[in-house]
């Protein structure tokens, strides 16, 4: 039989498959699907200290091999997460699962965090750094090693979980900020969030988009998800999770063969709901067509 587990950050999960924050929600809508406790975890929604509405509309557009979204973190705030949706996800989930935290500030960023690394149900906190959709936070920290650094070694002090940092790809340079957020104590990092983009309405000459500007995801981003994955992975010593792209058994290996210890799956869930589902399912046939062994990496 097959072994898909792993160690992420000293913690153990069944297999490296986790749906990436934003297009799993907080576990609801899938839960009603299929049993999500198949998962490794999942990463749920970003949560900003404050309730956030998001961008105006329109705010996603399709594309070749892909799709741009510029939600601009909708979410209800950490607040009413830790009140209701946690409590919810205790019904469902019966492992730990990721926090992924955005914020504006330094500050919001530790106070988020300090109130999420407190809750059981809470294995680890993903601090998003490289969201490219929201003005004044989010990516504004992850383009420079030294904002990234600050950030990371100001919620360090608050952790009790480990600290997994998501890094953006829209740098020059993106191992300097993985090593960056190593230094400051950071327990793992995640790439490739969204590459930055702009699709033109052929009928009005505009944006499709209304904040102009929006996050290309999906298999048209996979070759570079793995590039800096493979770059960052040969520069640090703490686990990578790589994602980007990702919408197959055969896609999650490629991801561990270039030195991840985790795969999140994004957009792939938005097309098919049962994404995640069928690549758990197809992964231990791929291993063994492969001949992986998950020890090796």
């Amino acid at each position: 039989m097959v072994d898909l587990s792993v160690d992420l950050c000293g913690i153990r999960i069944d297999n490296p498959v986790i749906p990436a924050s934003g297009t799993f929600g907080y576990g609801q809508e899938f839960a009603k699907l299929y049993d999500i406790n198949m998962l490794g975890t999942f990463s749920f929604k970003g949560t900003t200290w404050e309730p956030r509405f998001g961008n105006p509309t329109p705010r996603i557009a399709e594309c070749p091999a892909g799709m741009m979204n510029a939600v601009g973190l909708q979410n209800p705030g950490v607040h009413h997460v830790i009140e209701h949706e946690l409590p919810a996800l205790k019904e469902i989930f019966h492992k730990p699962v990721m926090a992924n935290v955005s914020g504006f500030s330094v500050e919001e960023y530790v106070k988020t965090c300090e109130l999420l690394t407190e809750q059981e149900q809470v294995g680890w906190i993903e601090l998003n750094i490289s969201c490219p959709n929201v003005h004044g936070g989010g990516m504004s920290f992850g383009t420079d090693p030294r904002a990234a650094a600050e950030v990371v070694k100001a919620v360090k002090k608050v952790m009790t979980r480990p600290l997994i940092v998501k890094l953006t790809p829209n740098v020059t340079d993106i191992v300097s900020i993985a090593k960056a957020c190593e230094d400051a104590g950071a327990d793992g990092v995640s790439l490739i969030n969204t590459l930055l983009g702009l699709r033109m309405n052929l009928k009005t000459g505009k944006p499709l988009l209304a904040n102009t500007t929006g996050g290309l995801s999906g298999p048209a981003v996979f070759p570079v998800a793995v590039r800096m994955v493979y770059q960052v992975a040969k520069a640090v010593q703490i686990p990578v999770v790589g994602l980007g792209g990702v919408s197959t058994a055969e896609d999650v290996l490629e991801m561990l063969m270039a030195g991840a210890a985790a795969v999140e799956v994004g957009t792939a869930n938005l097309v098919d709901p049962y994404a995640c589902k069928k690549i758990i399912e197809d992964l231990p046939a791929v291993y063994e067509k492969y001949h992986w062994n998950n020890t090796v990496n």
